[in-house]
């Protein structure tokens, strides 16, 4: 009888275990002793501030990165058609969304593995909810251009698609990259545009804000250096 792949969110800001883990989770991993992950020593840190009584040297860590290729997840994924109960863990919140686990989770199902996601802090969906834009139809884009041009370019198609579709775009660019992609927005973007910055969901510091780019541009933020998922709707 072949094992399950459970998706095993984790935390998006430090310290906030208690907060925003299901105890689903815990039940989980208590039940586990194998795991894929985006990277070895966060999630065996993780596992370990978890305080379940689990002896860290006797569970098993598999790197899944970007760079891990389909022979060695099905590798890995052998186990769990042996029998084997298995979790992916990602480097900060949901597995399988803007997360190399995604290729793992397809994987499993042109394998037949039963896929198990549970319940965890997502800063894409928690944006959303948080933003006042449309919920029902919306894209994420992930990481968006670091060109210029090309970058001026996909907030020109991001924003007509907020005028023709309706739509609310989500995205984000690596943490220091954070004020040059806010202010090629201000730059870019129609003054009467909304734009939503959500900057350390669930942290202490966390900062949620939705105005018009012409409000923005007399408001100063630091975003430099923190998880931010920018939206953008008209």
């Amino acid at each position: 009888m072949s094992g399950k792949l459970y998706l095993i969110p984790t935390v998006i800001a430090d310290d906030t275990e208690e907060k925003v883990l299901s105890p689903q989770i815990k039940e989980v991993i208590q039940g586990l002793d194998y795991f894929l992950v985006e990277n070895v020593r966060t999630a065996r840190r993780y596992i370990s501030k978890l305080k379940l009584g689990l002896v860290i040297e006797d569970l098993q860590f598999e790197l899944l990165d970007k760079k891990t290729k389909r022979p060695q997840i099905e590798q890995y994924l052998a186990v769990v058609q042996r029998g084997r109960d298995v979790g992916i863990i990602s480097e900060s919140g949901c597995p399988g969304v803007a997360d190399p686990g995604s290729e793992a989770v397809a994987v499993a199902h042109q394998l037949g593995i039963q896929v198990v996601p549970l319940v965890g802090p997502s800063s894409i969906l928690m944006a959303l909810m948080a933003s006042g834009f449309n919920g029902q139809s919306f894209t994420f884009h992930g990481y968006i251009p670091i060109d210029k041009k090309d970058l001026t370019a996909k907030i020109k198609a991001m924003e007509t698609a907020t005028v023709q579709q309706r739509q609310t775009q989500l995205f984000m660019d690596t943490p220091y990259r954070n004020m040059k992609l806010f202010e090629e927005l201000l730059k870019t973007c129609n003054g009467d545009t909304y734009l939503c910055v959500a900057k350390g969901v669930t942290g202490r510091d966390e900062y949620i804000k939705t105005k018009k780019i012409k409000d923005w541009k007399r408001e100063r933020v630091d975003l430099h250096k923190v998880p931010v998922i920018f939206s953008i709707y008209s």
